[in-house]
């Protein structure tokens, strides 16, 4: 049953190429492999996620990877779970400006409180009690 690896424990020098070489030697069959790369750095955030081809067997490729060295360091291969679902509610966060970063953003999906609902519900004073 083919399915997606997560490969923990990476040296942040892993590039695609190493865990390919990797699975290439141990006989595993892959449709695509990705190491997570940090966005400002450009290096690697230390996992990655091995896609199975159809006729690899998962237990097999989790037993054969798990432990493995690469790159000096000891991999933890386990099946991987599905994204959990985010909402995304809140703003961008505003503009960046050198090295500093943007705004707050948003609500940040609270909800908070409307105001033009309270405004329908209140009842409307007549003018002749005012005065």
């Amino acid at each position: 049953m083919p399915g997606k690896l997560f490969v923990g424990n990476l040296s942040f020098n892993v590039v695609e190429a190493d865990l390919e070489q990797l699975c290439a030697s141990l006989k595993i069959q892959t449709a695509s492999v990705k190491v997570m790369r940090d966005m400002e750095l450009g290096r690697s955030r230390g996992f990655g996620f091995i896609e199975l081809a159809p006729e690899a067997d998962m237990d097999a490729a989790i037993q054969a990877m798990n432990g493995k060295e690469l790159d000096g360091r000891a991999l933890t291969v386990n099946e991987a779970r599905p994204p959990k679902a985010r909402s995304f509610g809140g703003g961008g966060g505003g503009q960046r400006f050198g090295n500093r970063p943007g705004g707050g953003g948003g609500r940040g999906g609270f909800g908070g409180r409307d105001n033009r609902r309270k405004e329908q519900e209140r009842p409307k004073r007549k003018t002749q009690e005012l005065y």
